[in-house]
C-alpha cells in the first residue's frame, strides 16, 4: 500500500485476476471434493447418501489403494531423483566453453515443448512389442524382447523413463539459467586456493543452485503426482496388473470407470493434502540453507 499512495485500489486490482483463478479452479473444486467425500453417490438416481468417514476408512483399508500409493511414491522419487541428476549433468556440459553450446542447450530444452500425450505416443511406439525400434534393437543385442503390455517391470520403467524425458528440457532450462548466474569470480578464487573442479562444484556451484533445485523439486513433485496422467493413459492405462495405476489415475478409474464418485473424491482430497505437505516440506528443507545472496 505504501508504494501506491495515490492508487489504493490498484494493488487489489493487480492481484484480483490471480485470486479469481485460484478461487475458481482450486479452492471451489477442492471444497466440492471435500463435501462429496462424505457421501455416496448413486450411479443411477444421482442421490447423495451421507456416510461420514466411511470412504476414507475403506480407502486406507483397500489393498489396491495402498499398492497404488506405494507405486506412486516410488515413481515420484525416481522421476525427481533421476530426472534432476541427469538434467544437472546435461546443464553442466552444455554451459562449458565448447563450440555449439547454444545449439545443444536448445536441442535438450525442446523436449518440454512436447505435450505428455504426444510424448506417451512416441515412447509407446518406440517400445512397441511388434514394431518398436528399440524393442527390436534390445532383442537383437540381448535376446530379451520387451513387452510392456504384460511385463510389469518393463511398464513401470517405461513410464518412469518417459516422464523423466518429458521434464528433462524444463529442468535443464532452469539449471542452465542458474549456472549462468553463478559468479565466475567465486569459482576462480576457489581454483586459485587449490580446489579441484569437483570441489569447486560442490563448494561453490551447487550451493548457489539451491534455490533453483528447491523450485525444481517442487515442480517435479507436482508433475509426478498430477501431470503424469496423460502419459499413463496413453502408454499403459494403469496396467499391467495395476502396476502403473498411480494415485491420479486411480482417482480417474474409480470416479469415471467404476462410478464411485465419493471414493474418488476422498482419494483426491488425500492426494491434494499429501502433495501440499510434501511440497511445503521440500521447500522448507531445501531453502532453509539456500544461498540467495550472489
Amino acid at each position: 500500500m505504501d508504494r501506491f499512495p495515490n492508487h489504493r485500489i490498484l494493488p487489489y486490482g493487480l492481484v484480483l485476476p490471480s485470486l479469481t483463478v485460484i478461487i475458481a479452479f482450486l479452492i471451489i473444486p477442492f471444497g466440492q471434493a471435500v463435501y462429496q467425500s462424505f457421501y455416496r453417490v448413486s450411479p443411477f438416481g444421482r442421490q447423495l447418501r451421507y456416510v461420514g468417514l466411511r470412504n476414507y476408512l475403506e480407502m486406507f483399508q483397500s489393498p489396491e489403494y495402498l499398492s497404488s500409493f506405494q507405486n506412486t511414491l516410488i515413481f515420484s522419487v525416481l522421476v525427481i531423483g533421476v530426472g534432476l541428476t541427469i538434467s544437472l549433468v546435461v546443464a553442466l556440459l552444455t554451459t562449458q566453453k565448447i563450440r555449439g553450446a547454444a545449439f545443444y542447450q536448445i536441442a535438450f530444452i525442446w523436449t518440454y515443448a512436447m505435450s505428455p500425450i504426444i510424448a506417451g505416443v512416441m515412447w509407446s511406439l518406440i517400445f512397441d512389442p511388434s514394431i518398436g525400434i528399440l524393442t527390436h534393437a534390445i532383442a537383437d543385442l540381448t535376446g530379451y524382447r520387451i513387452n510392456y503390455f504384460t511385463d510389469t517391470v518393463a511398464a513401470f520403467i517405461l513410464v518412469t523413463v518417459a516422464s523423466v524425458w518429458v521434464m528433462l528440457g524444463y529442468n535443464i532450462c532452469f539449471f542452465v539459467a542458474g549456472l549462468q548466474n553463478v559468479p565466475h569470480e567465486l569459482k576462480e578464487a576457489a581454483s586459485i586456493d587449490g580446489a579441484t573442479s569437483w570441489q569447486v562444484f560442490w563448494v561453490v556451484t551447487f550451493p548457489m543452485l539451491s534455490p533453483t533445485t528447491a523450485f525444481l523439486i517442487f515442480v517435479n513433485t507436482v508433475y509426478a503426482f498430477f501431470q503424469s496422467f496423460g502419459l499413463i493413459d496413453v502408454v499403459t492405462q494403469g496396467g499391467p496388473n495395476r502396476t502403473t495405476e498411480f494415485l491420479i489415475y486411480k482417482i480417474y478409474r474409480d470416479g469415471f470407470g467404476r462410478m464411485q464418485e465419493g471414493q474418488a473424491a476422498a482419494q483426491s482430497v488425500v492426494l491434494f493434502i499429501l502433495v501440499a505437505i510434501v511440497g511445503a516440506f521440500q521447500i522448507y528443507t531445501s531453502t532453509k540453507k539456500s544461498v540467495y545472496n550472489r
